[in-house]
């Protein structure tokens, strides 16, 4: 099991759950960030703090978001388990799901 970053994330990246992170487990994308699955310890600690209440446990994801836990999984495919995001930075890519998206306000 793990979290999910859902839509409301995609174009505002807050950050602020990324600073609540104890595993270093939430990558940045160019417009959404992503929860690593098998990094993530299930914590819950980036929950409370996203203001956009966009991160949800895998189980409780609103059916209107239910892609964004594969866009979450997948993005994932080509980069592996790197152990980190801090010394990732910013990943010059996106889901598909993300990359089709109209701008957000």
């Amino acid at each position: 099991m793990t979290y999910v970053i859902a839509k409301p994330c995609v174009d505002v990246k807050d950050k602020a759950c990324i600073e609540e992170c104890p595993v270093d487990c939430i990558y940045e994308g160019n417009r959404s960030l992503y929860i690593h699955p098998d990094e993530c310890v299930d914590c819950g600690a980036c929950e409370p703090v996203c203001p956009v209440e966009a991160i949800y446990y895998e189980d409780d994801v609103p059916e209107e978001w239910s892609e964004y836990y594969d866009a979450n999984v997948q993005f994932f495919d080509d980069l592996g388990s790197p152990g980190g995001a801090a010394k990732m930075g910013q990943i010059d890519k996106d889901h598909p799901l993300i990359e089709s998206l109209p701008p957000q306000a």
